[in-house]
């Protein structure tokens, strides 16, 4: 996936662009569509409450509750197409996991800001299986201390688990894109401990 010579920190990545086959992906991402109960939620700003650029929804297990941008989660229970997309990420990744976010791209106008997923609830550091459905969008990686970046086309069925130190060392994004046509689904499963919460 990245070049073994180049002397550029790398993120600690598992990459599968072909994860899962077209025709099981969109059978998935039609589910999807149909069984979550999508929102439009708002985020915290310095210029106030605004509205996150893309759907989302959380699911998981009970006590599963997860905090970020001034949201609180609560889980809605597992649905069908999302419990079985769990079970095949924790077997490609063999971690656990007790809960996913789900973002809806509706168009390449849909976007994510540069981030990390390093909230206390998920521990030092997190595995996240992030599984991607619909139309491909670049995702991009900036190293936190030298800016070095990388960036991956997330394709139909792909699949890109996160590990180590990747959320402690690296800032993620998926930007605008206008030329990018179609909807897409990003699952990110993770495991929340929320006894770790403040």
């Amino acid at each position: 996936m990245f070049d073994l010579f180049d002397d550029l920190p790398q993120p600690d990545i598992d990459w599968q662009p072909d994860w899962l086959a077209a025709d099981a992906a969109s059978d998935l991402m039609g589910a999807l569509i149909a069984e979550v109960a999508w929102q439009q939620d708002t985020m915290a700003t310095p210029g106030g409450r605004k509205p996150l650029p893309h759907l989302t929804a959380w699911q998981g297990e009970p006590d599963a509750v997860y905090v970020y941008s001034g949201i609180r989660n609560v889980p809605q229970p597992w649905t069908p197409a999302v419990a079985r997309l769990r079970d095949a990420a924790r077997d490609a990744s063999g971690a656990r996991f007790n809960s996913v976010l789900l973002n809806r791209y509706r168009d390449g106008q849909d976007s994510m800001g540069w981030h990390a997923d390093k909230e206390r609830e998920l521990g030092p550091e997190p595995v996240i299986a992030s599984v991607s459905l619909g139309a491909t969008r670049t995702f991009e990686f900036r190293h936190a201390r030298t800016q070095a970046t990388h960036a991956l086309a997330l394709t139909h069925g792909s699949l890109l688990v996160m590990r180590g130190r990747t959320q402690l060392e690296w800032i993620h994004r998926v930007p605008k894109q206008p030329g990018a046509r179609g909807e897409r689904i990003n699952l990110t499963f993770r495991w929340v401990d929320a006894s770790k919460r403040k």
